[in-house]
C-alpha cells in the first residue's frame, strides 16, 4: 500500500479545497470510498493564483512503482497532424477540469 502525508494548509484552502472535491463528486468523476476501503494513493493540493482562482492538483508519481510502462509512445504532433490532412470535420473532446477525463473500471476501483 501506498500512503503519503497530507500537505500543510490554511483554513481558507480547507474550504477551497472542499469546494473542488464537492464540485467532482456532484459529477460523479470522484466517489467518496466506503469505511472499511483504504485507497490512500497521493495526496491533493491547491494551486492558487493572484486572482483567487484555484485548481486541484494531485502528484501521482509515486504510482510509477505500481503501474506497467506503456508499450505504446503518444504519437508525434506532425505525424498526427499530416493524419488530418485530407479531413473535413476535425472535432474536439470537451475536456472539464482537464485532469479527471479517465474513467477506472469499478474492478480497478
Amino acid at each position: 500500500m501506498l500512503r503519503r502525508s497530507p500537505y500543510p494548509e490554511s483554513q481558507k484552502t480547507r474550504k477551497e479545497f472542499e469546494k473542488h472535491v464537492n464540485e467532482i463528486l456532484d459529477i460523479d468523476l470522484i466517489r467518496k470510498i466506503g469505511q472499511n476501503e483504504i485507497v490512500e494513493v497521493t495526496t491533493p493540493f491547491l494551486i492558487s493564483w493572484h486572482d483567487d482562482k484555484s485548481r486541484l492538483c494531485a502528484n501521482f508519481r509515486a504510482l510509477r512503482n505500481y503501474t506497467k510502462a506503456d508499450r505504446y509512445s503518444i504519437p508525434r504532433i506532425p505525424n498526427a497532424l499530416g493524419k488530418m490532412e485530407n479531413t473535413h470535420y476535425i472535432t474536439k473532446m470537451d475536456s472539464m477540469k482537464g485532469f479527471h477525463q479517465y474513467g477506472v473500471k469499478p474492478k480497478f476501483m
